[in-house]
């Protein structure tokens, strides 16, 4: 569970730190225990907490992200909120690319985190135009850049 100690970490402590419960109904039916682990209850509220955590961690210890660095991804949002957050932990910048049919509560919760959002049309992934093409292309063109 969260503990105060933990909870004093910040965000990056209370990433995966999650329950597990058991689910009575389906143990019962199987006659095994059957747990869910509550993956909602991440800061950011997704698994994608875990993901952007593990991801800068490892840019980190391969030092292709510095200090002032920049993170950028092209995501449909959870991933890129969950970015935004770990880069807001760890002092990074972020920049979202997303498509614009995306639910417009992600970009601006991006936004209200401090990361910046560029709206893109939604295309086939083998277009140069893909968000994660933009994304990639914005790293490589940006000296401090990560693409992740």
């Amino acid at each position: 569970g969260v503990s105060a100690r933990s909870a004093r970490g910040g965000w990056w402590a209370l990433v995966g730190n999650t329950p597990l419960i058991r689910i009575d109904s389906i143990s019962e039916l199987l006659g095994c225990e059957v747990y869910a682990k509550c993956e909602f209850v991440n800061p950011g509220g997704s698994v994608k907490d875990r993901i952007a955590k593990m991801i800068v961690a490892d840019a980190e210890e391969k030092g292709l992200l510095k200090p002032g660095g920049t993170i950028y991804e092209g995501t449909s949002g959870s991933t890129g909120i969950s970015l935004t957050m770990a880069g807001l932990c760890r002092g990074y910048k972020t920049v979202i690319f997303m498509p614009d049919d995306q639910a417009k509560e992600k970009s601006e919760l991006i936004e209200t985190l401090g990361g910046e959002v560029h709206l893109c049309r939604p295309v086939s992934i083998v277009d140069p135009e893909h968000m994660c093409k933009l994304a990639e292309k914005a790293a490589d063109e940006d000296p401090g850049g990560f693409y992740a």
